[in-house]
């Protein structure tokens, strides 16, 4: 009976797992924030928020190169953890600069917090064998 509570009848497989983990999050910013931003930069539209006093161009390019770029990047498992800092960077100023650090609430920023440790996760441990990276 123990060994079903502890469900030491799956086998672990970290490497399948982070390979879940990058497809996952790699394939979720992508489609539901990157590809956004993108389309209404090739539509011209590009008011963007300025948060950091670069102007509104520049952080419009660094928020698709985030979020396109690098999460396709982690998604494949190419430069894993560097693409992942890159987001995690990014999901760090979401969180701490735009949502405030707050987790509830109207203006919260659970998902970009989510984000952000998945992103630590990947920078620590890698792409794993599933992925370009593999050592």
């Amino acid at each position: 009976m123990q060994k079903f509570l502890r469900l030491e009848f799956i086998s672990t497989n970290s490497d399948l797992a982070l390979l879940l983990l990058r497809v996952v999050l790699g394939g979720s910013m992508v489609w539901l924030h990157g590809w956004g931003k993108l389309q209404n930069l090739v539509a011209g539209r590009t008011s963007f928020p300025d948060i950091l006093g670069l102007g509104q161009m520049p952080s419009l390019l660094l928020a698709i190169f985030a979020e396109v770029i690098c999460a396709i990047l982690v998604m494949i498992g190419a430069f894993t953890r560097l693409a992942a800092c890159v987001i995690g960077v990014t999901m760090g100023v979401a969180f701490f600069v735009v949502n405030s650090a707050r987790l509830t609430g109207p203006t919260n920023g659970e998902l970009s917090f989510l984000y952000l440790t998945g992103m630590i996760v990947l920078l620590l441990a890698g792409g794993g064998k599933y992925s370009i990276d593999k050592k």
